[in-house]
């Protein structure tokens, strides 16, 4: 067991996760009297909201995934160490991670701050996770890349009608957001970028679905907006289908019940699943030593203050936590990093009383999504708006929170090259990419000792 040495003169703050709220109140903390150090089971800051870009092949893993070391590698006070966190013991101020299974680390603190996010949820359903992989992480996206543009070389190569249908059918699980902007991108791959690319199909005959059991597409823009996303989907030639509750998911396709209880199955070869989240394990953890509530997606009810019960000293960030029906959106992870870190940074100049904390107050700066290029819809309070003029506002926030100059400028080539004419520069796929993480699973089964149980083997990892 490696027990990194502590320096017992100054505060030392631990920040679980690096991700919106992790590396923002890390930067917040840049000229407090406290070491930081943040800790993270991947060595990079990840930009989430353009994982689909990377899928879809407009963007680089590394222009939305810049190394967390390099990005505070000027900040003096902080440090980077590589693990996933096993263990929080509020009793102790200790942490427990853990390095490829191989290197255990214990890790006091003064200051906690838990940003360890929210992974794929499928509602009870893990085994759809092997043929509907989700999108939360870098691994994620390219094994979506593969497996779209595997699917168009599959299909060049078929000669069976039914089978080369098949895998120009697309299904996408999720009508929020992230699914909105897949579909989108997807339809335009195959009616765009990759016409007259092959010689024996049309890509324009690919069928994209997206499904939801909801009943509207984009719920919290409201109806009007939803029905201009819905609208807008469908001119590009994506099938929405609403009131479609999945109930299996296989290699071959999905079946749904539909708003009239009918049994459907559609025929397809790429599933992507983005139909909801549940907190990291870590949120029950805090829960169970706290004495705090979990509501159903597994977030850890926190104080006015961020804070667990009678812990003014470990603070719950982003979509961990749950306060005053906040979205589980960057804005609320940066808002309450930020927060958390003014709080510890007074804390250590004595200044500090937990009782009179001033509450968080969450400043909302809206909602938006983009359905394809030159199209996108926001929310920003009582203002709604779509069609161009809210592309490229979407286009400026986003550009904004890229971290680093050169991933920015990186970003906007790529998306000049990819939205004014019809080249993505970031096509390459691999086997490894798609075949990767279900073999993990299994490996990790067999390294536990256990059947290779394929209802469990995607999720094992």
């Amino acid at each position: 067991m490696n027990t990194p040495a502590r320096t017992e003169a100054r505060h030392r703050v631990v920040i679980i996760g690096s991700g919106f709220g992790g590396l923002f109140a890390a930067k917040a903390l840049r000229r407090a009297d406290v070491d930081v150090l943040v800790v993270d089971r991947t060595s990079h800051h990840l930009f989430q909201p353009l994982l689909y870009q990377v899928a879809t092949g407009i963007l680089s893993e590394g222009e939305i995934a810049p190394s967390t070391r390099m990005v505070l590698k000027k900040q003096s006070n902080a440090s980077v160490m590589l693990g996933d966190v096993t263990d929080i013991d509020l009793t102790a101020r200790r942490i427990t991670s853990t390095h490829q299974g191989r290197t255990t680390t214990t890790t006091e603190y003064d200051s906690l701050i838990v940003s360890a996010g929210a992974r794929q949820s499928y509602f009870g359903n893990d085994h759809f996770a092997e043929h509907a992989p989700g999108m939360k992480t870098i691994d994620d996206a390219l094994e979506l890349r593969g497996r779209i543009l595997g699917a168009f070389e599959r299909a060049e190569l078929s000669t069976d009608p039914e089978e080369r249908a098949r895998l120009l059918t697309f299904v996408v699980v999720g009508a929020g957001p992230t699914g909105v902007e897949m579909a989108g991108q997807i339809a335009e791959l195959a009616h765009r970028t990759l016409v007259g690319a092959y010689r024996n199909i049309d890509t324009r005959d690919a069928r994209i679905v997206l499904l939801d059991a909801a009943s509207a597409v984009l719920p919290p823009f409201g109806d009007r907006l939803g029905s201009t996303a819905a609208e807008r989907l469908e001119k590009i030639g994506v099938e929405v289908r609403l009131g479609a509750a999945v109930t299996d998911v296989d290699a071959d396709g999905v079946t749904i019940k539909d708003g009239r209880g009918e049994t459907v199955r559609i025929e397809s070869a790429c599933k992507v699943w983005s139909a909801g989240v549940e907190a990291s394990p870590l949120a029950r953890q805090l829960a169970e030593q706290s004495g705090a509530e979990l509501d159903r997606a597994g977030r850890i009810a926190v104080h006015e203050d961020l804070t667990v019960p009678g812990h003014p000293e470990v603070f719950v960030i982003g979509d961990m936590m749950a306060r005053d029906r906040l979205p589980g959106v960057a804005q609320v992870a940066i808002q309450g990093g930020r927060y958390a870190a003014k709080q510890i940074a007074a804390g250590a100049r004595g200044r500090d009383s937990s009782p009179d904390r001033v509450p968080f107050q969450y400043r909302d700066k809206g909602a938006m999504a983009t359905i394809s290029r030159f199209h996108a819809v926001v929310k920003v309070g009582g203002i709604e708006l779509a069609g161009l003029l809210a592309w490229i506002l979407w286009l400026a926030v986003h550009v904004v929170y890229v971290v680093g100059f050169r991933s920015r400028l990186s970003t906007l080539m790529s998306w000049t090259w990819t939205f004014v004419g019809s080249w993505r520069g970031q096509m390459t796929v691999t086997d490894q990419q798609v075949a990767a993480r279900n073999v993990m699973g299994k490996l990790v089964l067999l390294d536990r000792g256990e059947d290779d149980d394929d209802t469990v083997v995607a999720r094992a990892s």
